[in-house]
């Protein structure tokens, strides 16, 4: 029924449009444009084999409703949605969401396939960084445009991939562990790869982007490891151990809210009253993964829902960096563009040549590291960029690179699915059992 009612919509909506634009009519053009896009998301999942690319239409639904409507969809009875910790929580709900994916049996898996995993992740900090650096020494982008490619070069591996790695039948758990590393590793080297190759373009306080990356990734994936250990490890003593640190967490935040803030933080300098707001996260990730352990339990079904949780972030901060920055993005748009599928193809195809060529690995496992390589976390991007009170310059580059590498990766994924794989020798990478991601 919704397919049906999605694609009539969007045959409606294309109608629209064409006879808006034969006839120069805005009014009728702009909301056919999209009904169209809106109502292909919909529909499109009524063909079996174009199911994968469902999200990947959502998400230029989105881009087309912020480039026509950027003012309706970011304020709300004069309240901006892009505020810094609006979009702080969406991109933590994220995450968390995505961490639900991973366990903790994840880190252990990295031990079976050591290799794999460096590489993966050597590749990913090396490749992404230094090509978006060189990008903008080749386009004349604004200072900030330039910061944002960079950004979004020197973040983790998301969601994205793994989505398409599990499409393409590569080496899933190789990418899922690759993913949980480069999490991790993306406390320090983000920022780092940010303050040494964008710098000298703005001001970068290296010491206040980790401790957002701490805020924004690090303490919600650390929830969801936490409610792992909850779910799957904890003795009748470690749950009781948990319980008592939420306690702990509950009683220092309303400490903190009935004015400890002001007679204990705000004396401190600047420095360590970063330090303790990162501590008040901390006690929240630790509340919050009780709480979820304890719904699981109640409503087993809630686990389902968490990836849609993921996909809707991702569509939110991809729309609202876009919105924010329509007026920019007209001015840069098509260099922008050309700048992104490059670098996301160029993330690609040397992703997987160094694995594969340079590294010796597998196909399976090179094709896998080519999707951890070449697709980037545009929800920690965006949240940096709101970070820096600069999502309408900053968050660009993740505003268009997140919906381009959903269609490349789209594409590259169900090429390679239909392309079967012939065993070559290689120095192997052993396969560990993981947690399995569902197709959406």
């Amino acid at each position: 029924m919704i397919y049906n009612f999605g694609l009539a919509m969007s045959a409606l909506g294309l109608i629209l449009t064409l006879i808006g634009l034969v006839g120069d009519i805005p009014p009728l053009w702009n909301p056919g444009m999209v009904m169209f896009t809106v109502g292909l998301a919909m529909g499109i999942g009524r063909w079996e084999n174009l199911r994968s690319f469902s999200f990947t239409v959502w998400i230029i639904a989105g881009f087309v409703a912020a480039m026509i409507y950027s003012t309706e969809l970011i304020v709300w009875g004069g309240f901006n949605i892009t505020h810094k910790w609006i979009v702080f929580l969406v991109i933590q709900a994220t995450m968390f969401s995505m961490g639900t994916k991973i366990t903790l049996r994840d880190f252990i898996d990295v031990m079976k396939m050591p290799w794999g995993v460096f590489v993966g992740t050597f590749c990913h900090f090396l490749i992404m960084p230094l090509l978006g650096f060189s990008l903008t020494k080749i386009f004349s982008f604004p200072p900030e445009v330039a910061v944002g490619i960079i950004l979004i070069g020197s973040c983790s591996s998301g969601l994205s991939s793994t989505v398409m790695i599990y499409i393409s039948k590569a080496n899933l758990a190789l990418g899922i562990s690759v993913t949980a590393v480069s999490t991790l590793v993306a406390t320090l080297m983000t920022p780092l790869w940010v303050k040494v190759l964008a710098g000298s373009l703005i001001e970068i306080q290296l010491l206040s982007m980790i401790m957002d990356v701490i805020k924004i990734v690090l303490i919600p994936i650390g929830a969801a490891m936490l409610h792992d250990y909850l779910k799957t490890y904890a003795s009748a003593t470690g749950k009781r151990v948990v319980h008592i640190l939420m306690y702990i967490s509950i009683a220092w935040l309303i400490f903190i809210s009935t004015g400890g803030w002001g007679s204990l933080i705000e004396p401190m300098s600047a420095e360590n009253q970063m330090m303790m707001i990162v501590v008040n996260f901390v006690a929240g990730g630790i509340i919050w993964s009780v709480f979820y352990n304890w719904l699981l339990r109640k409503k087993p079904g809630i686990e389902k829902i968490m990836p849609t949780i993921s996909m809707l972030g991702i569509i939110f901060f991809t729309t609202t960096a876009a919105a924010a920055g329509r007026d920019n993005l007209m001015q840069v748009g098509l260099a922008l563009c050309l700048a992104a599928f490059l670098h996301n193809i160029g993330g690609y195809g040397i992703g997987y040549s160094m694995s594969r060529w340079v590294f010796r690995l597998d196909e399976e496992s090179s094709r896998t590291i080519a999707f951890e390589v070449g697709l980037q976390n545009g929800g920690m991007a965006s949240g940096l960029a709101a970070a820096m009170g600069k999502l309408a310059t900053v968050g660009l580059a993740s505003a268009i690179m997140t919906p381009l590498g959903n269609i490349t990766g789209s594409l590259l994924a169900n090429y390679w699915r239909r392309k079967e794989i012939k065993p070559k020798p290689s120095t192997p990478v052993t396969t560990a059992s993981s947690s399995a991601i569902q197709e959406q």
